[in-house]
């Protein structure tokens, strides 16, 4: 098992690193190192290195970064979330979290909502509130309706509201027609043009949302078993379920709020980790986050590549990929 899991962090590490090294300019691994040694413990830069080959590494290093870091709290939250609901198809985006940040997403760019003092925020901290808002009100429904909280009225209670507020959207793009594009391109994802602030921002919130959540990691184990046999075992499964689903859509919405709408990645990774370690959430959670960055840097890059000079929408390379395994999951559990 120790074997296994140096060999992802390996792998993540040559994944990142050849994120940055790929692209419509290539950068030898070694001039990289260099560049990279140079920026950060001023280390004297070799003479054959090019200034440009330095602002190239200045600009894809951030954008490789945040890739990995958002990739990883994706998948973690849709790891915690099919544990947390017994379901393997359930993710935060289920509950209602992208379809919230959307929302937040359209209010800024159909009306020009701006916080004050702080306008080029606006956007990642709207997305991340109406998320994050979203789920609880969602939650809080769930709970109203069904006293016991049930697995299926939380997915149901989350599936009704990201309906209606998809609907609101819809409205709303009729009536905005001009500025749909917008709309459109943040709902698909993207990591063009981001620098270190998202970086600096984003990794304090999702390290510490990841050490809570593995905080549960016994009771996350306990409940696949069944919600019966994790309350004969001790556990509170209300308020477990309340402290999960808010913290995994805290992380979500925050990942969502500086990268856009990007979905299957919370569904393809943590099944991937389970089959190649096992259930035990201690080790499903981090090796998520392993899996989950390296993925997205490598949709990240395929976004870049596959259409040079110009661009996709990194989440339309995780959904080509993500569809096809989504339903084989549904149907390879209708068959057995």
């Amino acid at each position: 098992m120790k074997t296994k899991i140096v060999a992802t962090i390996c792998v993540s590490v040559v994944v990142v690193m050849f994120g940055v090294a790929l692209g419509s300019v290539y950068i030898p691994l070694g001039d990289m190192l260099h560049i990279i040694g140079h920026k950060v413990f001023r280390l004297e830069l070799p003479a054959h290195i090019d200034p440009p080959d330095v602002n190239i590494v200045k600009l894809r290093l951030p954008r490789a970064l945040l890739a990995f870091v958002v990739g990883g709290a994706i998948s973690v939250s849709g790891a915690v979330m099919q544990s947390t609901m017994r379901n393997p198809l359930a993710s935060p985006y289920t509950l209602g979290v992208s379809s919230g940040a959307s929302f937040g997403a359209c209010l800024v760019i159909f009306y020009g909502v701006a916080l004050p003092g702080a306008a080029n925020y606006t956007l990642p901290v709207m997305g991340f509130l109406f998320g994050l808002g979203t789920i609880l009100l969602a939650v809080a429904i769930a709970q109203r309706l069904d006293g016991q909280m049930q697995n299926n009225t939380i997915i149901l209670v989350g599936i009704v509201f990201s309906l209606f507020i998809n609907a609101i959207i819809t409205l709303l793009s009729a009536l905005k027609r001009d500025q749909v594009q917008t709309l459109l391109f943040w709902q698909m994802g993207s990591f063009s043009m981001k620098n270190w602030e998202p970086v600096f921002i984003l990794v304090p919130i999702v390290f510490l949302g990841i050490i809570f959540v593995i905080h549960y990691n016994r009771e996350l184990d306990m409940m696949t078993f069944g919600e019966e046999k994790a309350k004969t075992m001790g556990v509170d499964l209300k308020k477990v379920k309340w402290l999960l689903l808010v913290s995994t859509s805290a992380i979500t919405g925050s990942a969502v709020a500086f990268s856009g709408v990007i979905g299957f990645v919370d569904l393809v990774t943590p099944h991937i980790v389970r089959k190649v370690f096992g259930s035990p959430h201690r080790l499903v959670i981090p090796m998520s986050a392993m899996f989950g960055g390296a993925f997205m840097v490598i949709c990240d890059l395929v976004a870049r590549l596959i259409m040079s000079p110009s661009e996709l929408p990194v989440g339309t390379v995780t959904a080509l990929i993500g569809a096809p395994f989504f339903t084989y999951i549904y149907f390879s559990r209708r068959i057995t």
